[in-house]
């Protein structure tokens, strides 16, 4: 998917950046997956299962097709960009980008490790406790926080400018995303309220 996503709009296979942000992307998902199905499988299957079909509330359907769309326009328009030149990106750029998404990747293998209950969808399951240490300590959704890092890097990896303009909805879908997640939280999950007074920010230290 990601591959047709790249190399179509681009209009050639002679795209180093997308290969390596490519290689990226499986290595920090293939490797962390092995680990998981050893260790933990059940939380590995609620990783699984996600996407706007997936969910449950209405808004979230909404929200998560947003942020697909905005993620699918940032690979198109970036690999556009390859295409006819519309950007000039240094090659350290590039690969600082490539770091960046790596970070952000990092950043939600950490959190699908320390959370067990963290699954692609949003829910509450039976039985479901608090995590409030390690990266839960600093925010209170540190998931999402990888996927901005990961959106900033993207479009740097793909050697595009102009594809960090779809941050700006992907970064609107996720927070929209955590507003309606939070009002179920402080519903459904026990000590909720008592985790948003610990601690205070959703997304990123001191801004929100």
């Amino acid at each position: 998917m990601f591959g047709s996503a790249l190399f179509l709009p681009a209009w050639t296979f002679a795209y180093w950046q997308a290969w390596l942000l490519l290689a990226v992307f499986v290595l920090m998902v293939r490797i962390p997956g092995i680990y998981l199905m050893r260790t933990n499988p059940v939380t590995l299957q609620r990783r699984k299962h996600g996407g706007p079909r997936a969910e449950t509330r209405l808004v979230q359907k909404v929200v998560i097709g947003g942020l697909w769309l905005s993620l699918g326009a940032m690979f198109v328009v970036s690999a556009l960009d390859h295409r006819f030149g519309w950007s000039s990106v240094p090659t350290v750029i590039c690969l600082v980008g490539d770091v960046v998404v790596a970070v952000g990747l990092g950043v939600v293998i950490l959190v699908i490790i320390q959370n067990s209950y963290a699954a692609a969808t949003v829910r509450v399951e039976s039985g479901q406790k608090i995590v409030c240490t390690g990266l839960y300590s600093l925010v209170r959704h540190p998931m999402y926080t990888g996927n901005v890092i990961m959106m900033l890097g993207i479009p740097l990896a793909l050697g595009s400018y102009w594809g960090l303009v779809f941050v700006i909805p992907g970064v609107t879908a996720l927070v929209l995303r955590i507003r309606d997640e939070e009002q179920l939280l402080r519903e459904e999950l026990d000590g909720y309220r008592d985790y948003q007074r610990m601690v205070r920010y959703r997304l990123l230290p001191r801004v929100w």
